[in-house]
């Protein structure tokens, strides 16, 4: 686990540093997820950096909160997907690597457009189910803000993920209780959420976003539920701007990048482990 911890430590590195260099991009969440993503792809899912969009034989994975797009794509270059030194063209002219994740710049391990909150889950249903319907026993996982269950069309993927039994479906809602104006308990209460994917239909686990090994075992607990009539779902609970002390557990840091001194406070709480790109 130690290996994956450094891993996540240098990601988050690859955030500030992204959304520093054009001061622009969404840190907070990225930064909040970065445990996620690197247990997820270095350890959870079977996945192949030749990248194929059709996805045949493989897990799949599907960002709908695309606007932590940061954590995704330093993910993916670590991951080896593309180079590390394309990190350092985040949101600039003619980039593959937009402020939001887009299939037209054909960047290798993007599979949709996800600017719009809510559209993921119905994506990534339907994904499954193309699974199940040709036989192919891999998962589908997906990421979601919990900011974005205010999305009617949400609800209404979970209700066709459960009448379908689309029990190849693991999905994560990133449950930091901020969104971006405000706490989400505040802007929208979003109520019991285990008691509502309960009555839904959904096998529902719950898991500390923000320690490693506890991501690792809750998400391959949730493998090993699959395949019994019920799409999972993992209520992880994290800090928005995990591993920087100024930025942590505030709505404030949901979109704004950090200046030069802050970047440099900032980096100084995230030690260099595999190297900057």
């Amino acid at each position: 686990m130690s290996e994956l911890a450094a891993l996540a430590t240098q990601i988050r590195r690859d955030i500030l540093r992204m959304v520093h260099g054009v001061n622009s991009g969404h840190p907070g969440g990225s930064l909040g997820c970065a445990d996620f993503f690197t247990a997820l792809y270095f350890q959870v899912m079977k996945h192949h950096p030749a990248f194929q969009m059709d996805a045949k034989q493989e897990d799949v994975f599907i960002l709908s909160n695309g606007h932590i797009s940061p954590v995704f794509y330093a993910t993916l270059s670590r991951a080896g997907y593309f180079p590390t030194e394309e990190l350092g063209t985040f949101r600039k002219l003619n980039s593959r690597l937009q402020g939001h994740p887009a299939t037209h710049e054909h960047l290798p391990g993007v599979r949709i457009a996800s600017g719009s909150l809510g559209q993921g889950l119905s994506v990534a249903a339907g994904a499954a189910l193309t699974k199940k319907m040709n036989g192919d026993p891999h998962l589908v996982f997906s990421l979601h803000g919990d900011g974005e269950l205010d999305e009617g069309q949400i609800w209404e993927a979970v209700l066709f993920a459960a009448h379908h039994k689309i029990d190849n479906l693991i999905s994560t809602i990133d449950w930091n209780g901020q969104q971006i104006d405000g706490p989400t308990d505040k802007v929208m209460n979003l109520g019991d959420l285990r008691a509502k994917f309960e009555a839904f239909g959904w096998t529902v686990l719950e898991m500390n976003g923000n320690v490693i090994n506890e991501v690792v075992s809750v998400m391959e607990k949730a493998k090993s539920l699959t395949g019994n009539g019920k799409p999972i779902v993992i209520l992880m609970r994290t800090a928005m701007g995990k591993g920087v002390d100024f930025m942590e557990g505030t709505h404030e840091w949901h979109g704004i990048a950090p200046n030069d001194e802050q970047l440099a406070r900032a980096l100084a709480q995230l030690p260099e482990t595999v190297g900057d790109y």
